[in-house]
């Protein structure tokens, strides 16, 4: 990478730090450049005027870094490496290890357009999983098996429906399983999970948008973390492609479907209940 400024962005524990962006001012505090760093952690701007100026290097979920640099008259210069120390703010991270899914008191739901109009929720309620919490944070993992048979929208023919090879084929592909293989910061208690999907015999590449919500003690003498999830997802990349169009001209079921992951962890094992 070349340019006028360039610069190396690193966590203390030596990861790339991504979505990051250089601003570049001069003495009179105008700004001058502006550059959005790349997914190595690596950033540029346009070549400058020879001069003294100041960098601010800024990333979702680190403190901000700010450097004085001389350009000499080529126009270009570098910071080096610039290691971010990661933002103080906010929730405290849940301790590096092996966390449970606790289903009990976690729930998945899904939602979909109905008529175009409104929207119809059901629950997925038979489902488990590890997070492995790892350090440095983002190489942690996550792993869950939901099971689709345990599909609820409240209602027996519609849910016998969803079971059926119309839909889900219950029989042929009885487990949902999603393995989740990073995360990277998005700014506060926000982070993105990368994963993969495997859903109805298809895998797919699926971001989630995650919330974590804390850490505390549970009445059973262990400690629980909180996150909340949500995704969408297209059914036809997974082959779900079954509607109805109504002489008005409508769908029945949307293509688009909402998911939202309430979930709650147990550090280590799940307790005996």
């Amino acid at each position: 990478m070349s340019g006028g400024l360039t610069a190396r962005l690193r966590s203390k524990d030596g990861w790339a730090v991504r979505n990051a962006v250089l601003t570049v001012t001069d003495l009179t505090g105008q700004q001058t450049a502006r550059a959005d760093g790349d997914d190595d952690g690596l950033i540029a701007t346009d070549p400058l005027d020879q001069g003294m100026y100041t960098a601010i290097v800024m990333a979702p979920g680190y403190e901000p870094a700010a450097r004085t640099v001389v350009v000499p008259a080529g126009g270009s210069a570098t910071l080096g490496t610039v290691t971010l120390s990661r933002s103080a703010a906010g929730v405290p991270l849940p301790p590096p290890g092996k966390w449970s899914i606790d289903p009990v008191h976690s729930a998945v739901t899904v939602t979909a357009r109905h008529l175009g109009i409104a929207s119809i929720s059901g629950t997925i309620g038979d489902f488990s999983g590890v997070i492995q919490i790892a350090e440095p944070v983002e190489q942690s993992t996550v792993k869950a098996v939901l099971k689709v048979d345990s599909l609820s929208t409240g209602n027996k023919m519609r849910d016998d429906h969803l079971r059926s090879a119309d839909f889900m084929d219950v029989s042929k592909f009885p487990e949902i399983v999603y393995e989740g293989t990073s995360v990277t910061p998005a700014g506060g208690e926000r982070w993105t999970v990368e994963g993969r999907l495997t859903l109805h015999g298809e895998s797919q590449q699926v971001q989630l948008d995650l919330s974590y919500l804390g850490t505390g003690p549970d009445p059973w003498g262990g400690t629980r973390a909180a996150f909340r999830a949500t995704t969408e997802l297209k059914r036809e990349d997974f082959q779900v492609t079954w509607n109805d169009v109504l002489p008005s001209g409508a769908v029945m079921i949307g293509s688009v479907v909402q998911i939202a992951l309430d979930i709650e962890a147990v550090q280590g094992d799940l307790p005996e209940m």
